[in-house]
């Protein structure tokens, strides 16, 4: 059935001007916090990293948040008996630093979002969804899938997520060619090119009040 109709938070963002409180969830590398972090530091983006939760101690995406001093929480799926209570440690680190919306960025754990987190929590994934989603559909494997395919365009998608892997309502995507030289490689770093836009935008339009979940698709309000 479709999930009832859930406005999303944010409004008290909005009207207080005060920075958007963000989980950045990682189980990698950290291009996209990275991304987030630079934008912040900018004054291009009005939020605030209060956590990143990574799935694995040993990544680069650990040292790149450790070195921009935030605050780093290691939850392992590995480390806990099932999914139902690794899924009940994540959210008693959002619910502890009081984020307001998780970002998936690059995080590969299945995990179990509540109800009052549904509208929450964000994915970014590099395909045009509902093409190459699903698991076993990340990094390389995507980029792999689309050029074996021969499509003629690819790019990301930015959702909400749900407890299926990269079956959310879509947000917005961004689209660019493949074009006839492209290997998984460059295919992979024109997209991240665009994942690089297209999170930031998600982010503030959620953080402007701007987004309303209707059944499974998401409404963008006029400014």
């Amino acid at each position: 059935m479709p999930a009832p109709e859930r406005p999303t938070v944010g409004f008290g963002a909005l009207m207080s001007n005060q920075p958007l409180q963000l989980a950045v969830m990682i189980s990698g590398g950290g291009r996209s916090l990275q991304n987030l972090i630079d934008l912040i530091a900018a004054g291009k983006l009005n939020a605030r990293i209060a956590v990143v939760i990574s799935s694995l101690s040993k990544v680069a995406g650990v040292e790149r948040a450790r070195a921009a001093g935030l605050p780093v929480e290691i939850i392992r799926r590995k480390d806990f008996a099932d999914v139902a209570s690794f899924s009940e440690a994540i959210v008693n680190v959002l619910d502890r630093y009081e984020v307001e919306l998780a970002v998936q960025a690059g995080w590969t754990c299945m995990w179990h979002i509540p109800d009052r987190w549904y509208g929450r929590v964000m994915n970014i994934h590099p395909s045009l969804l509902p093409k190459y989603g699903g698991k076993g559909y990340f990094g390389h494997h995507v980029h792999e899938a689309v050029l074996a395919a021969g499509e003629a365009e690819s790019g990301c998608t930015v959702h909400f997520a749900n407890n299926e892997y990269d079956a959310g309502p879509i947000i917005l995507q961004r689209v660019i060619p493949v074009l006839p030289d492209d290997t998984p490689d460059t295919l992979a770093a024109r997209v991240f090119e665009q994942e690089c836009i297209a999170y930031p935008v998600a982010i503030r339009l959620f953080a402007e009040g701007r987004l309303r979940l209707r059944g499974d698709f998401v409404e963008i309000k006029a400014d």
